[in-house]
């Protein structure tokens, strides 16, 4: 790796509200977190008790000694939240997470979760005095200061609400450990879940980093969540994932030449109209380009849901055309054509048969998927003005 390479750094800030998702998987759903408030973590559980969580993601092989600075940093954080609340009257805890390894050799072992009473060093507190003391390191000399300060009862209180947990999973890996705890989702939908609850997730946190928000996150909330995207996914549902999203590109409703967009054009509907139909397009075939590379839609769905609109769309066309003619004014065949447009953009909603699935109401899948039919080559399969559809046929050279 180069050496003036960051990338390690860089992993080290996405680390946290990924390994923060993790531990809240792990823990009690009465658990809530904080993000970079008294350390990089704090944990709180229901009785109010605070766990200050450090996270060290370090480059595979590196090593925790003795005089580590990542473990003796953390001290530092840790000595000034004990002072805080003070000392051995303070509920904390303090954790310290890296994918590391502690050294076989190092006297750190003994703050592991897994060290036996057998190989705890009586006086632990002493030894590791003792370490920092030896250090001639002018970024340990704080921690020297700080801690002769404390009286031998209280290094020994601090010291014991010390853990170690190393080798902790990297950052690639969570995903997948998330996953394998969604026991109650099934197989084929977790890696989607997974995204848009981690998406979630990094909003959550990037409003309370900004201030957004300042009260602690409850493992409430993620089970909430992932119930209801679950639901989402169920046998009369499909996720909902476009509401709102806009083309990366500004919309032009004055360019836009698809066919589409011409045959709302051609009975003079306003811009903002226009507009709202393009926006509605580029949702529905987002959507269900989402659906397909999900694999949630089953064989001939989607052409099985455009016959049942192509179908209904003749039904409602034939009323409303009825008493055209080819002697009709231009006005009257725009009125009817504006008023077939309607029923599309506002009126089919209330049919439950045009829902995709029973519980799939949001709108611009049934509005979008009209468009997408009226754009439909060679020719449209919906259309609005009486005449459009002749006209189109004449330039492609198709009798009507």
């Amino acid at each position: 790796m180069d050496r003036f390479s960051a990338s390690e750094q860089g992993l080290g800030y996405i680390y946290q509200p990924r390994f923060a998702l993790l531990k809240m998987f792990e823990m009690p759903e009465s658990t809530s977190v904080l993000i970079e408030k008294e350390d990089d973590l704090d944990f709180i559980d229901a009785n109010g008790v605070k766990t200050l969580a450090s996270l060290k993601h370090k480059a595979l092989g590196d090593r925790i000694t003795n005089l580590s600075v990542d473990f003796w940093k953390s001290v530092n954080i840790w000595i000034h939240r004990y002072n805080d609340q003070d000392r051995i009257q303070s509920d904390l805890r303090f954790f310290l997470f890296s994918t590391a390894t502690v050294s076989s050799d190092s006297f750190l072992r003994h703050f592991s979760p897994d060290a036996s009473p057998a190989d705890l060093e009586p006086r632990l507190w002493v030894t590791a005095v003792d370490a920092l003391e030896s250090s001639k390191s002018q970024l340990l000399l704080p921690i020297q200061e700080a801690l002769r300060d404390f009286s031998d009862s209280e290094k020994e209180d601090f010291f014991a609400r010390i853990t170690i947990f190393d080798e902790s999973p990297r950052i690639v890996d969570i995903p997948g450990i998330i996953k394998g705890k969604m026991r109650t989702v099934r197989r084929e939908i977790r890696g989607a879940i997974y995204e848009r609850l981690e998406g979630w997730w990094n909003d959550l946190i990037v409003r309370m980093l900004s201030g957004q928000e300042d009260a602690p996150i409850n493992n409430n909330e993620i089970s909430d969540k992932l119930s209801s995207y679950c639901e989402e996914y169920a046998s009369d549902n499909l996720p909902i994932t476009f509401r709102n999203v806009s083309p990366a590109e500004e919309v032009d409703v004055e360019s836009d030449t698809r066919v589409f967009v011409q045959q709302i054009r051609a009975l003079g509907i306003s811009s903002i109209r226009i507009r709202n139909a393009i926006l509605d397009y580029y949702r529905a075939f987002e959507q269900r380009s989402a659906w397909a590379r999900e694999n949630l839609l089953v064989s001939q769905e989607i052409e099985l849901y455009e016959d049942r609109l192509v179908d209904e769309w003749e039904r409602y066309r034939e009323i409303v055309f009825e008493d055209l003619n080819e002697n009709s004014a231009d006005s009257v065949l725009t009125d009817a054509g504006k008023n077939l447009y309607r029923w599309a953009e506002l009126g089919s909603g209330s049919m439950a048969s045009l829902q995709i699935r029973a519980r799939v109401t949001e709108p611009y899948v049934l509005r979008g998927g009209f468009h997408i039919l009226a754009n439909h080559r060679p020719t449209p399969r919906v259309y609005w003005h009486p005449s459009f559809l002749a006209g189109v046929q004449r330039v492609v050279g198709v009798n009507p």
